[in-house]
């Protein structure tokens, strides 16, 4: 089994790469100040925001090379394990990583704005890849963050801090808007792949079996994080990934409904529902009729 690192504390990880610990909730370390070391499974129990410098062609996204090459942001959240491939060969390690621990957000406005922070849910060939200009906002933010760590800790500093964590991750999600417009090659044919990934469930007996598709085993099927998966079709759509599952689920159920060989129930049993009245309430939620009086409609 492979070596799995365990990092609970920022001192722990500061400890791990040969850096000081100048506050005990948040760091910004430099991994090119590590030994050298072979790659190892890691355990993090804080929020982590890795600034790697990629070299052009390194990385790919499936057959993809990645298009802009100046550096890429991969996000852990805490309780995350990173798997890498261990080659057993000792690489040096180079780059930025902030670090902060939940308790630093405690009592500000950041702490209730964390779980809008999709991107700490995605995978690693879903991470962000920043241009040149981009990359230096990064850097100017983890400055400023870098510059208060290194003052006496006052009763401005926790403020300052989580406000500039929160502008960095603020310009990531403009950032990864941008990503999915720019990388359109590569999500290209998502939102039709998943179109015939929801037809041809429906055409099987997995509703009975399985119930309704949830965001995570479409995600699954399509090789995308949930996260990942569901940002990429609201950019897309409009709409949530579960909304646009609900509606095809009601879609679907529009054309079942004038079967009348079948009951209510029935056909709530064939799309997934386990409580007839689930699909009721839903039905009625979307279309503003319940099924048995749109069928008596039409």
């Amino acid at each position: 089994m492979d070596e799995l690192r365990r990092f609970e504390t920022i001192n722990d990880y500061n400890v791990f790469n040969n850096n000081g610990t100048l506050h005990p909730l948040v760091s910004v370390v430099d991994v090119s100040k590590a030994d050298p070391r072979r790659a190892s499974n890691m355990y993090f129990g804080f929020y982590t925001i890795f600034l790697k410098e990629v070299n052009c062609g390194n990385l790919r996204y499936g057959r993809h090379t990645y298009d802009y090459q100046e550096g890429t942001l991969v996000f852990i959240a805490p309780g995350q394990v990173v798997s890498v491939d261990n080659t057993g060969e000792l690489y040096q390690p180079k780059g930025l990583a902030l670090i902060f621990h939940p308790d630093l957000l405690l009592g500000t406005p950041l702490a209730n704005r964390m779980q809008d922070y999709t991107f700490f849910g995605y995978q690693s060939n879903e991470a962000l890849h920043l241009s040149e200009r981009e990359r230096k906002l990064i850097l100017d933010c983890i400055s400023k963050i870098e510059y208060e760590l290194e003052q006496s800790i006052d009763n401005h500093s926790k403020r300052l801090i989580a406000s500039n964590i929160e502008l960095l991750l603020n310009y990531c999600v403009r950032f990864y808007d941008r990503q999915f417009i720019t990388r359109e090659n590569v999500h290209k044919g998502i939102l039709e792949r998943f179109e015939d990934l929801l037809n041809g469930y429906f055409k099987t007996d997995k509703p009975q079996t399985l119930g309704l598709p949830s965001v995570a085993y479409c995600a699954e099927e399509l090789n995308l994080s949930p996260n990942y998966f569901g940002d990429l079709i609201k950019k897309e759509t409009g709409k949530s990934a579960q909304e646009y599952i609900q509606s095809k689920v009601i879609d679907l159920a529009k054309e079942r409904i004038f079967d009348h060989s079948k009951s209510v129930s029935q056909i709530a049993y064939e799309l997934g529902f386990k409580y007839p009245q689930h699909f009721t309430r839903l039905f009625k939620q979307r279309v503003g009729l319940p099924p048995n009086d749109y069928r008596m409609m039409n």
